[in-house]
């Protein structure tokens, strides 16, 4: 028998399944050198797709948007 927690939690299931399906694609190439600093991007960044900058550059920059 189901409840209303079940309910919830299958909707918060649905929302999230939902968000992530819609969620902006990066398919441009990524750089290896940070555009900012210089500094290699790591592998994994890269895979991301797009990236231009390395972590620190990239948290500076978000931070700063704030």
């Amino acid at each position: 028998m189901s409840d209303d927690a079940d309910f919830a939690s299958e909707r918060d299931e649905q929302m999230l399944a939902s968000i992530i399906g819609h969620r902006q694609q990066f398919t441009g190439v990524s750089l290896h050198e940070c555009e900012e600093c210089g500094d290699i991007i790591p592998e994994q960044r890269r895979k991301l797709g797009g990236v231009k900058y390395c972590i620190k550059c990239q948290s500076y920059f978000e931070t700063k948007a704030k």
